[in-house]
């Protein structure tokens, strides 16, 4: 899963890009003065239309991006350097409250500006993303390194330590405080000046890094013929060839250089050397050689890492991280991967040795390479359980497992789901569809939910959760655009879109994300950020309910005949439950493992790919299988900050989703509970980061989670406490 939020300011620089889009007078005030020729810019206007107002999405351009981000972002230095040379004595209300009103324009713009580096890429969109990544670092350090406005900041935490505010205020005044702070602000003129210096290096290699990729993934694809079409269902084929009509190749079928599209070829194709070359293309994205290689752009991001945390006093720069986090250290987290580590890969020796013994009884003579892993296991899976991936599939229609997730929300959160007519809101592309949320009780609105769910050129890779406007009320409620993004293969005309149980959960994952943004009940926009090895909690938990009886009764059918799903298929499908947990677990935690050591080793003259080589190798890494992100296209962790040494995050999360799904699973109405639910909504959703997480569920379990359920949950052996 690839998974990213435009940034909160409780994980990223404060008031630098998160979204604040709450309105106030001194604002209009603001927006009058600028008003001349050069301001009059649609992206950075205020949004009109129904639904508290939306992007002008259709009407966005490449060429305002420049100028709408150059004038938001003098329009908030402004705002800052007011709040910062106010002379009244600091308070919450002068200049915490001031800050988190700022930038409205600025927000604005860079909610187009996230649409069209990740959804609606283009040459031209990229070539302003390299001259404005630079810029845009420099305009942040230039508010995280002001020393008037850190020292009101500052005036106003010591005060809140001796005098506390209210609860929501304290978080705010926290979270702030200790962003400047982890960020530099009490570092002298010589080393604020450096460290302004690494960000802007450190911009431009994030956008070279993620440019690569997206190259690597449009540049690789590999054509099929109508004798190289064996083992692919129908549906499958369809999708193939309308990818390779949609690229001029008529008569054709492409499999792009995308996981959707990789996936399904390398568990059904009966062509090993078109396997091996559909996984070579992907595993070796930003690892070829040559323009677009990431080699070296990573190499360079280690050794400015390490050089900025030290000017802050850290060894390392997972100590820095961390600090914050729910690990807290390095040391808790390589404590839990290392405690799920051995009996994953005992698990997947098992799991090749059953591969290997199919392949010789069909007397394939071959050894199991990483290209054949899927292909076999799924003929294992078959052996075991008399389960067909592919025969599951015919009844995992996207739009049948849409409606389940509305039926999940309107059960656990009263919300409800209804399509908006199409062309009432502005959308980014004919894909994209619009549904207007509302409490199901009052009939109160709380948002719009776009869904972008199809795959096409320029947009990047995996699934993804993110807002536009986040729920706020401390100047008047403003309600939530969220979003969800996926990458299926499109389908031909008239077919509908099928998909493994794998995709099924991600979509359900991707959903839970959007329902933390619209059960969000906090006042003040910091608090809608999030603790990373926290906020996939959430959206994993959310996933089980793909699998619950009346998801499965009702909306699991067959795409042709409209017959629910048999009743033994489902039986199957529990039976094979922890079926192959060895390879997902494993190819996980190598990422996550890499990600961590990359960032604890000493990166002076690393060699990347040596070092991935050898870290694998003492790690015992089987194989055949590889990391899910090999190192030069794991943008989680490259192409940005947010998950970096945090990668690990999903397998804590996932200790809270094991023992919380434990707690409806225990609960008299199941995983539909309405006590059950009612805990889960206020104590894990509608806070976001306006409680501490530890605390928050403690007050949901009564205790805190241990990680026996997460070992129950792959079926592997619980340690002994």
């Amino acid at each position: 899963m690839n998974i990213q939020h435009i940034p909160k300011k409780a994980a990223s620089m404060v008031l630098l890009t998160a979204v604040l889009l709450s309105s106030c007078d001194k604002k209009k005030e603001t927006a009058e003065s600028m008003k001349t020729e050069e301001t009059k810019n649609l992206l950075l206007e205020e949004w009109t239309g129904d639904y508290g107002g939306t992007p002008a999405f259709d009407k966005m351009k490449v060429a305002d991006i420049k100028p709408a981000l150059e004038k938001g972002m003098e329009i908030n230095l402004q705002e800052i350097e007011k709040i910062a040379n106010n002379t009244e004595p600091p308070t919450f209300k002068n200049t915490i409250e001031e800050m988190e009103r700022s930038g409205q324009e600025l927000n604005r713009a860079f909610t187009y500006y996230g649409i069209l580096r990740s959804n609606m890429s283009s040459e031209a969109f990229r070539e302003v993303q390299k001259e404005m990544a630079p810029k845009i670092s420099d305009f942040r350090s230039k508010i995280s390194q002001n020393e008037k406005l850190f020292q009101r900041i500052k005036a106003v935490y010591e005060s809140s330590q001796k005098t506390p505010l209210e609860t929501d205020q304290q978080r705010v005044v926290q979270l702030v405080y200790e962003q400047f702070a982890m960020n530099g602000a009490e570092l002298d003129a010589e080393k604020k000046k450096r460290y302004a210096e690494i960000n802007k290096e450190l911009s431009g290699l994030y956008t070279n890094f993620s440019n690569n990729i997206l190259a690597d993934e449009e540049g690789y694809v590999t054509y099929l013929t109508k004798d190289q079409l064996s083992g692919l269902s129908e549906p499958l084929i369809k999708a193939y060839a309308k990818a390779a009509n949609d690229r001029g190749e008529e008569g054709k079928y492409a499999v792009t250089n995308t996981r959707s599209s990789m996936d399904p070829f390398l568990t059904y194709s009966d062509e090993r050397d078109l396997r091996e070359k559909v996984w070579k293309n992907y595993y070796s994205r930003g690892d070829n050689g040559d323009d677009h290689d990431n080699n070296e752009n990573i190499a360079n991001i280690l050794k400015l890492r390490k050089e900025r945390v030290g000017l802050l006093g850290y060894d390392n720069y997972a100590d820095w991280r961390l600090q914050n986090r729910m690990a807290k250290n390095p040391e808790n987290a390589m404590t839990l991967m290392n405690a799920v580590w051995p009996a994953s890969i005992a698990r997947v020796k098992e799991e090749v040795a059953d591969m290997q013994a199919v392949a010789d009884a069909n007397g394939d003579k071959i050894t199991i390479e990483p290209w054949d892993y899927r292909y076999y296991a799924e003929k294992v899976r078959k052996k075991k359980y008399d389960l067909d991936s592919d025969e599951v599939k015919q009844y995992l229609q996207l739009d049948k497992l849409r409606e389940a997730m509305f039926f999940v929300a309107g059960e656990l959160f009263n919300f409800k789901f209804s399509e908006i007519a199409e062309g009432k809101v502005p959308v980014f592309h004919p894909d994209v569809k619009v549904w207007e949320v509302n409490d199901k009780a009052t009939g109160e609105h709380i948002g719009l939910w776009y869904l972008d769910p199809f795959a096409r050129k320029g947009k990047r890779s995996g699934a993804w959760a993110t807002t536009y406007r986040s729920h706020t009320t401390f100047d008047g409620k403003k309600t939530v655009l969220g979003s969800n993004n996926s990458n299926f293969v499109k389908p031909a005309p008239g077919e509908p879109v099928l998909v493994s149980w794998d995709d099924a959960e991600t979509f359900f994952h991707e959903f839970g994300h959007a329902l933390h943004f619209f059960a969000s009940e906090v006042r003040y926009p910091t608090l809608n950020g999030g603790v990373r090895d926290y906020t996939e909690f959430q959206s994993q938990l959310l996933e089980r309910w793909l699998s619950t009886d009346k998801v499965i009764d009702n909306y699991l059918v067959h795409y042709k005949t409209g017959e629910p799903i048999p009743k033994a298929l489902v039986e199957k499908i529990k039976k094979a439950a922890t079926f192959n947990q060895g390879f997902a677990t494993t190819e996980y935690l190598a990422s996550a493992l890499m990600d961590m050591k990359f960032h604890l080793a000493d990166p002076s003259n690393i060699d990347v790919d040596k070092f991935e080589r050898e870290t694998l190798a003492e790690l015992n890494m089987p194989k055949e299988l590889v990391m899910r992100h090999r190192t030069p296209h794991f943008g989680h962790v490259f192409s940005g900050e947010g998950y970096a040494t945090a990668y690990y995050g999903y397998m804590w999360a996932d200790v809270l989703t094991s023992d919380a799904a434990e707690a409806f699973a225990e609960a008299p109405e199941g995983f539909y509970d309405k006590e059950v639910a009612d805990k889960l909504v206020k104590y894990l959703f509608a806070p976001r980061n306006a409680m501490d997480p530890a605390e928050a569920y403690r007050k949901f379990r009564g205790r805190d989670a241990n990680i026996e359920a997460l070992m129950k949950d792959r079926g592997f052996p619980v340690p002994k406490s």
